[in-house]
């Protein structure tokens, strides 16, 4: 007999489709005021009934040039061929094939919930696109990277989480940008729940960590207001000298003043890191208080002028290909240098 495929979320939930569900109702309860107003018990947490949220709206832009359109075309078509792909680990496979997260799967295989081959599979296996892998006895099609990734730019409202899972049951950007098919989106960086502007949502764990390790050091820019101004010499040790926070030295790129009325001053900042409220802890040092940030920049993509909060907009696949230019990853058909 043939193995029974669940569905991903039934992977994740650790529910099986012959068995009832052993966790909490959610959209069915959340329809009546009590499942509205009383907290659920999940796994000995307290858990706040899900926030509903209203879908993100799609930035609708003119299509490009027909010379640009045909490139679009042709980009899309291609794939890579999946025997030139090297073994990678067995756990980023299974993230990247969205069944959980990379920590999870690693936590399976730890408790022997998953065979390659017929064999229980070991951390630090590797596996092919010729393996074959099962998680808790049902077989698992991974998905490989054999196509060009999408990539689409999200401007993030104050109030809004980037994460999945939520014991408070706030809103999550997830939960107003459309499903990928074929995979998951990984957010690059994240955005704190109080900061709001670009966010880039991608389906390439490659062109994830090409942007957020820090061993790039790729540049994120933010628009700053603040409640007081900075001195020109408190601006010259950011940039120069760097000041030090309690998990380490913090240094701008640049800084500079874009105006601001009254007691509140706005500034435009370069930082290349990525530390938690960093740039809210930076000018805590100098004793003063971020009322707004937006992030309006991280790297070589910008906040379009012409998307409004929480729309989305999704790069054609020319847009994603100068993209991978820019990280120096190969095209779907092309070598790698």
């Amino acid at each position: 007999m043939s193995k029974k495929t669940l569905s991903k979320r039934e992977f994740r939930d650790g529910v099986s489709k012959k068995s009832p569900r052993k966790t909490v109702e959610k959209s069915n309860s959340l329809k009546t005021k009590r499942g509205r107003e009383a907290a659920v018990l999940q796994e000995g947490k307290t858990v706040a009934p899900k926030t509903q949220a209203a879908r993100a709206k799609k930035l609708v832009v003119r299509n490009p040039n027909q010379k640009i359109m045909e490139r679009a075309r042709d980009l899309k078509e291609k794939r890579v061929d999946l025997e030139s792909f090297e073994p990678v680990r067995l756990q980023k496979a299974l993230a990247a094939s969205g069944v959980g997260s990379r920590r999870e799967m690693e936590e399976w295989i730890s408790q022997g919930l998953v065979t390659v081959n017929g064999k229980t599979a070991q951390l630090g296996d590797k596996v092919s696109p010729d393996d074959q892998v099962l998680v808790k006895g049902s077989v698992i099609k991974l998905k490989w990277p054999d196509r060009l990734p999408r990539i689409i730019l999200y401007y993030k409202q104050e109030g809004e989480i980037v994460s999945r899972d939520d014991p408070q049951g706030r809103v999550s950007i997830f939960d107003r940008l459309p499903q990928a098919a074929s995979s998951r989106w990984v957010a690059i960086g994240r955005l704190d729940i109080n900061t709001s502007g670009l966010l880039i949502l991608t389906t390439s764990g490659e062109l994830v960590n090409r942007f957020a390790h820090p061993s790039f050091e790729v540049e994120r820019e933010y628009a700053v207001r603040v409640l007081g101004e900075l001195t020109a010499e408190q601006m010259k040790t950011l940039t120069e000298e760097g000041v030090m926070l309690e998990d380490g030295l913090a240094r701008a790129e640049r800084i500079y003043e874009q105006g601001g009325e009254g007691v509140n001053k706005w500034y435009n900042v370069v930082i290349k890191e990525g530390r938690n409220r960093e740039v809210r802890r930076i000018f805590e040092h100098f004793g003063l208080t971020v009322s707004r940030l937006v992030r309006v920049g991280f790297g070589p993509i910008g906040l379009p002028n012409r998307l409004k909060r929480g729309q989305f907009y999704e790069l054609n696949p020319a847009e994603v290909a100068n993209i991978m230019k820019w990280a120096d990853m190969p095209l779907p058909g092309s070598r790698r240098r």
